[in-house]
């Protein structure tokens, strides 16, 4: 881990709220600098969903003496996830606690990442033992903080403070919070329609209650699922869209605070 410069973690309390599909598009966005390396690691054991969200289903990681290799969809963008292990995407990983923390372990120590700008971690709903773990195997390198991703709804925020609490006792920064899903603009007549009604003020509310940043709200768009089902980067088949435009306003929010929070020895200012 000495050689990758930021580490974000991508959090959500709640399943199906769009925290894959945002580590996606993270990925993709900063990977359109070709000078940044970027690599997207998904820990989700039990529900992979990275390799086919960026069409890499099928691939396999191959093993050198230096480790495991990540799997490239670009000169600068790689990826690991347990899918890759897998003799085909409807098998089940029936694994306990233990086997799944010494994925992680493996997944951080064995791969050969190379130097990289930022390591992106798709984690599971939760803050259970996959967390947990990569916290803990993380805590010797400088981890800039997490991400946490959220639908508007009470349901979905009452499990995202659950999350917050967790980033606090084990003392992991807290980026700032995403809205995803935030309401839906008809491409027909242009009207606006809450699909989730915030009826508890939505996420800008509990940001403000709990003092954490909203990094932004991120629209409906029907594409969106289209293109994480091809394999494709939304930001490049929608250029247009509303949600591709608050897509690059996050990602850009994102890399102001990891530019300012270098790791350990670096400095603010360029040589």
């Amino acid at each position: 881990m000495k050689t990758v410069k930021h580490k974000i973690l991508v959090l959500s309390g709640k399943g199906g709220v769009g925290k894959s599909t945002f580590s996606a598009h993270l990925a993709h966005g900063l990977a359109e600098d070709e000078n940044t390396q970027v690599a997207l690691l998904d820990i989700d054991i039990c529900g992979p969903s990275i390799p086919k969200i960026m069409g890499l289903e099928g691939e396999q990681v191959h093993q050198s003496g230096s480790g495991w290799s990540p799997v490239f969809l670009e000169d600068n963008l790689g990826v690991m996830s347990v899918g890759f292990l897998l003799s085909s995407p409807d098998d089940a990983v029936i694994w306990r606690g233990p086997k799944k923390n010494g994925m992680i372990k493996q997944f951080l120590r064995d791969v050969d990442w190379g130097e990289l700008d930022y390591l992106i971690v798709d984690t599971p709903p939760g803050t259970s033992d996959e967390h947990l773990s990569a916290v803990q195997y993380l805590a010797g390198a400088h981890i800039d903080g997490a991400v946490l991703v959220t639908t508007p709804q009470e349901v979905s925020l009452q499990d995202v403070r659950k999350e917050i609490s967790f980033c606090r006792k084990v003392k992991l920064p807290i980026i700032g919070v995403v809205e995803n899903m935030s309401g839906f603009v008809c491409p027909r007549c242009r009207k606006e329609s809450q699909i989730f009604p915030p009826t508890t003020g939505g996420a800008e509310v509990m940001c403000q209650d709990l003092k954490i940043p909203l990094l932004g709200r991120v629209p409906l768009d029907p594409r969106i699922g289209k293109s994480c089902d091809k394999g494709q980067s939304f930001l490049v088949e929608a250029p247009d869209s509303p949600a591709t435009s608050a897509y690059r306003s996050i990602i850009q929010r994102i890399r102001e605070f990891c530019d300012l929070h270098p790791p350990e020895g670096a400095s603010l200012v360029p040589s």
